[in-house]
């Protein structure tokens, strides 16, 4: 598969549209299983996690994921999440290394973001606009629905028509490899949401977010934006808006909701936290940016705009101006982008100008935080923040795995460990918290340990038959080395080996069966 990259039409569970207040739930009717739809997604995510173009970053993650919670919070208040499809379905969300505007869910609670997305949006209320509707395309079971009228189809075609989608909307050569048959083909055609599920979904979506704190303007902006940034620049990178179509009637009616939707009146407090919230998002989206790899040229010319920043900074004030904000977002990119060039001192001299910009907000100012470790490592040098880091008090997945990496980098193996012990253990699925973890049982001398975790990484990544293989080298190395492991390591492998085998067994039972 060539990319993760996938318009939202293409694929049973995206879109977006509007609706009056009465439309009638369409998700009533389906005669998929819950279970049997996370099936077809686990299959799906597993070719994810393996392509190039999937990544996992923990400070863009960490973002994503202040946008993503208050979003399920307001669903569950709702009553739009029901408790049978949140234990059974993963509601992970993913990023994908690709400069398109575009942004997708799939079968089973999967849902991706490309970072051109995060980099083209102005607010996290923009965010959230097109989170709650891939949100609210599945808790209202339109996946599911448009899965059933493929009844016919075998669970394990829809999921290979599904990544022939997400290959051809890159490589149209990937996708013939990718898409089982010409009925897999034919069908997708029958995948694309309706009307009235795309208004359901802008329905739902705008009472989640705004439920959820987010400003109701920001769906609307959305549209406004990308429509006539379309329009300007018609080049490909809006596959968003091609399985999106932004009609006049849909823009008016988002608008429409944002009128009637109680007005609120922000106090002097509220301001300010909306400025350090702007703040954050500009940085977050000027990381996005980089980490797209938009090549040499493109990151050159953030450095560029960095050092023009820099050196006519705009007046500080508080809260955090518009010119502060764009300030914060040229600067951060900038020494990022220098570090990606191996220019480690341009990095730096970025950090300066960007601290008193970040001073008032505590998020932006840990997120500078990161970053300069983040430029130390890159450098290969130990981090100064080292020598007085305390891990255990770190509580954001970005500052654990960070400061982790961190320590690995002083020599301090033991406190990665101790600490990545106790944050698995909360989070069985971090499969990048996992590796970290094997790297410091490795370098501890703790073969057995190391290979265990390893084994975990490759399972958080539904990736049974390679978390087997590890498990049973653990094994192997045990009964080969007497004493290398004590008996509770020893029955943890052996329970989990089972496990996987027993995975791997049911998988291709199941196989036989959807066949």
């Amino acid at each position: 598969m060539a990319s993760a990259q996938l318009s939202l039409a293409q694929v049973p569970g995206a879109g977006a549209g509007s609706s009056s207040a009465t439309l009638p739930s369409l998700g009533d009717n389906s005669e998929l299983s819950a279970a049997a739809e996370r099936r077809i997604g686990d299959r799906i995510a597993v070719s994810i996690y393996r392509d190039p173009d999937y990544m996992d970053d923990p400070v863009l993650g960490d973002y994503l994921q202040s946008i993503w919670q208050p979003l399920m919070a307001a669903a569950r208040a709702r009553g739009e999440l029901n408790a049978e499809l949140e234990e059974r379905f993963a509601w992970e969300v993913f990023l994908v290394r690709d400069r398109s505007i575009n942004a997708f869910a799939l079968p089973g609670g999967y849902f991706g973001v490309h970072l051109g997305l995060i980099g083209a949006v102005s607010s996290a209320d923009e965010m959230a606009a097109v989170l709650a509707h891939e949100l609210s395309h599945v808790t209202q079971r339109h996946i599911s629905r448009l899965m059933t009228q493929q009844s016919r189809q075998a669970p394990w075609m829809i999921a290979a028509m599904i990544l022939g989608a997400l290959a051809a909307s890159k490589s149209p050569n990937a996708a013939g490899a990718a898409i089982v048959g010409g009925q897999a083909l034919a069908a997708q055609g029958q995948l694309n949401f309706s009307r009235d599920m795309e208004r359901e979904a802008d329905r739902v979506g705008f009472g989640v977010m705004g439920d959820a704190g987010y400003a109701s303007s920001g769906v609307a902006n959305m549209f406004e934006k990308l429509q006539q940034a379309a329009r300007l620049n018609d080049n490909g990178s809006f596959p968003y808006l091609r399985s999106h179509p932004l009609t006049t009637e849909r823009i008016a009616e988002a608008q429409a909701r944002a009128q009637l939707a109680p007005a609120t009146k922000l106090s002097g407090d509220s301001q300010a936290e909306r400025g350090k919230a702007q703040l954050l998002h500009a940085m977050m989206a000027a990381r996005a940016r980089v980490l797209a790899a938009p090549g040499v040229d493109g990151l050159r010319a953030m450095v560029s705009e960095a050092r023009q920043r820099a050196a006519t900074p705009s007046p500080l004030q508080a809260p955090a101006s518009a010119a502060n904000i764009r300030d914060a977002g040229a600067l951060y990119a900038g020494a990022l982008a220098s570090a990606q060039l191996r220019d480690f001192a341009a990095a730096r001299s970025f950090l300066a100008p960007l601290k008193p910009l970040t001073a008032e907000g505590q998020r932006a100012s840990q997120t500078l935080e990161l970053l300069a470790v983040e430029i130390d490592l890159q450098a290969g040098v130990v981090p100064p923040s080292a020598a007085s880091l305390d891990l255990a008090k770190a509580s954001t997945r970005a500052e654990v795995l960070t400061q982790a990496r961190s320590l690995m980098a002083a020599q301090r193996a033991p406190e990665v460990s101790s600490r990545l012990q106790s944050w698995v253990a909360s989070h069985p699925r971090d499969a990048l918290a996992w590796q970290l973890l094997a790297v410091a049982y490795g370098k501890q001398n703790q073969s057995v340990r190391a290979i265990r975790a390893d084994a975990e990484s490759r399972a958080a990544q539904l990736d049974y038959p390679a978390a087997l293989d590890r498990f049973k080298a653990a094994q192997a190395l045990m009964r080969s080395n007497p004493g290398s492991a004590d008996y509770v390591e020893g029955s943890i492998i052996d329970t989990r080996a089972r496990q996987m085998d027993l995975l791997i067994k049911e998988q291709a039972l199941q196989d036989k069966v959807d066949r």
